[in-house]
């Protein structure tokens, strides 16, 4: 990884059990107003513990220890708050209901979520900064062009936080023997450390044997797709170097027997659960919609499944009217305000159980759509049917990772459905129980904040 990756992220987990720690014997210090004694610091230490290891887990699932917020602080202060907000009132929980525990922390608990927020911000916003930043950044050569190649470069370049600052860029347009041995000087005397090659486009291709004569040089330079270190910065796939050998070698292959066992039944196990939920909430939801009108409940959509099969879905109805795949502003149809709610707290997705318990749709995978805006889209856009390669699913990594116009929670463009695609590419390529663990915690922060940005 080129910004430090898991160094980083690790560093900033050690310094947050640090500061927790800290902030527990400057809360005995301040409530007993003399140095707290060994007995009593490992007397509050024990149970103080469990709730590091609980606290450090909602930070991770909060993003904390995400790229964002590694790169980039502009939201954390926010974000720091909210945490130990929901932090101190799981503490509360925790002593108050958990049996054993021989301490009274109600006043501890007030100054130490006072100490603790304070301490936090200074380690993050003031510290941390300091010690993760790289003292020198790595010269690196880029060999590509394009929007996607302009927006690296932007954003690499940008931001002081990445190991390395693209320092030349040649276009495969120009590309000579002539400019090649400029290339070869220029390494050589300028110090280039790293070389990002799009090895997909044509032009480069031709010349690949070539530049890998740079690797004799005295101080060779390392070589990486440039596929790869775009992954790496915007966890999604270029789309424009994407080429049908792309989808055999990352997508058709055949997916472990274990992965689809254990996905299956964590899929059945929370289809019930969905139905449980969806058994409680349907009265409630009834008589509310009563106040705004007639209307039915429930809706069905036919919807795009595995392989393209039409698959008919199921939810509660959020809209005036029936959703026949428009975008925001094709139509004058309007969400209800009861649909308002059901869509920030994503309950009018949770009658999709019957689809997951049957096995047509997943809770993780890229999100499917309606039969006649999936049609539109495939037309549009290259390649696009390749995302029903898997089982779609009710939330996603494009969903925890994309930013759509204010007010929309869902793409409402070609432009916003292109970076959708990228996101689902991704997917396709790294799916996993790791990834998709990743993407179930982060759907339930947004469900109970719904704070893309947090």
């Amino acid at each position: 990884m080129i910004y430090g990756g898991r160094r980083a992220a690790l560093l900033l987990f050690l310094g947050d059990l640090g500061i927790f720690t800290v902030s527990l014997w400057i809360t005995l210090l301040i409530r007993y107003r003399s140095f707290p004694t060994q007995d009593i610091f490992v007397n509050h230490l024990g149970p103080f513990s469990l709730l590091f290891v609980l606290w450090t887990f909602v930070f991770y699932v909060s993003g904390l220890y995400g790229k964002r917020v590694l790169l980039a602080a502009s939201s954390l202060p926010d974000a720091i708050v909210k945490t130990q907000f929901f932090n101190i009132v799981f503490a509360a929980l925790f002593f108050f209901f958990v049996p054993g525990i021989a301490i009274a922390p109600k006043t501890n608990l007030l100054i130490y979520l006072g100490v603790s927020l304070l301490l936090i911000f200074l380690w993050r916003l003031a510290f941390y900064p300091r010690l993760s930043l790289p003292r020198f950044r790595d010269k690196a050569l880029l060999l590509a062009e394009g929007d996607e190649a302009d927006r690296l470069v932007q954003i690499v370049n940008s931001n002081r936080r990445y190991h390395y600052l693209f320092a030349h860029i040649v276009r495969p347009s120009e590309l000579t023997e002539g400019v090649l041995d400029d290339l070869g000087t220029h390494i050589e005397k300028k110090g280039i450390h790293l070389v990002v090659t799009d090895t997909e486009d044509a032009r480069t291709e031709a010349f690949l044997p070539a530049l890998y004569r740079f690797t004799c040089y005295a101080e060779k330079p390392q070589f990486l797709s440039f596929s790869d270190v775009y992954e790496d910065v915007f966890d999604r796939i270029p789309l424009s170097r994407l080429r049908p050998a792309w989808f055999v070698d990352s997508v058709s292959v055949r997916t472990p027997l274990a992965y689809m066992l254990v996905k299956r039944l964590i899929d059945l196990v929370g289809g019930l659960l969905m139905g449980l939920v969806t058994l409680i909430a349907t009265p409630f939801i009834w008589i509310l919609n009563g106040f705004e009108g007639p209307g039915p409940l429930f809706i069905t959509q036919r919807r795009i499944g595995k392989d393209g099969c039409t698959i008919r879905t199921y939810k509660f109805r959020s809209m005036k009217e029936s959703d026949a795949g428009a975008w925001s502003g094709e139509t004058k149809n309007e969400v209800t305000k009861v649909g308002a709610v059901l869509r920030k707290t994503s309950l009018d997705e949770f009658p999709q159980f019957i689809n997951v318990l049957k096995g047509e749709i997943s809770l993780i995978g890229p999100r499917n759509d309606i039969s006649a805006l999936g049609e539109r889209l495939a037309e549009a856009l290259p390649n696009y049917n390749f995302r029903y390669m898997v089982t779609p699913g009710i939330t996603g990594w494009a969903q925890i990772n994309q930013q759509y116009e204010q007010g929309n929670i869902s793409p409402q463009s070609i432009e916003e459905t292109k970076t959708r695609l990228a996101y689902d590419f991704y997917y396709l390529k790294h799916r996993s129980l790791g990834l998709d663990f990743v993407i179930a915690l982060k759907t339930m922060k947004r469900m109970f904040f719904r704070v893309s940005t947090w």
